[in-house]
């Protein structure tokens, strides 16, 4: 497992995959992978997460946006040295592709937004690697 990380206004994003072969079936072309995000807000003030894009790149296929409010279902409001963390999943229909994207934040001191990156990640199917 390869963890990626980036900070972005205060905002640190930390990424951890993993291949899911019990979610997979790979004789249908069929790859599932789980990433678990981890955000912690390094900022003297209080942000809120609106919105999350998601650009997913599948090597065989177009690339993917997914745009949408909130991760999982969620809007949380981090305060001072916070941290919030999840786990979501993607499935992809080749061995390789990767995601990255930007969350939107709410600094709730001064009501404007911020554009956070989430570092790019692969996912790899792990018998590809041999």
């Amino acid at each position: 497992m390869i963890q990626q990380t980036a900070i972005t206004e205060g905002v640190l994003v930390k990424v951890n995959t993993q291949y899911r072969g019990d979610l997979s079936t790979i004789s249908e072309g069929v790859y599932f992978f789980n990433y678990h995000i981890t955000i912690e807000n390094q900022n003297n003030h209080s942000i809120q997460l609106i919105h999350r894009d998601w650009f997913i790149y599948d090597a065989l296929f177009p690339a993917a946006h997914v745009s949408g409010e909130g991760v999982i279902g969620q809007q949380p409001t981090l305060e001072a040295g916070e941290v919030f963390s999840y786990t979501s999943g993607c499935e992809l229909r080749s061995e390789i592709g990767s995601m990255s994207g930007f969350y939107t934040f709410l600094n709730l001191v001064t009501n404007e937004t911020i554009r956070v990156d989430i570092p790019t990640f692969h996912l790899i199917y792990p018998g590809r690697l041999n």
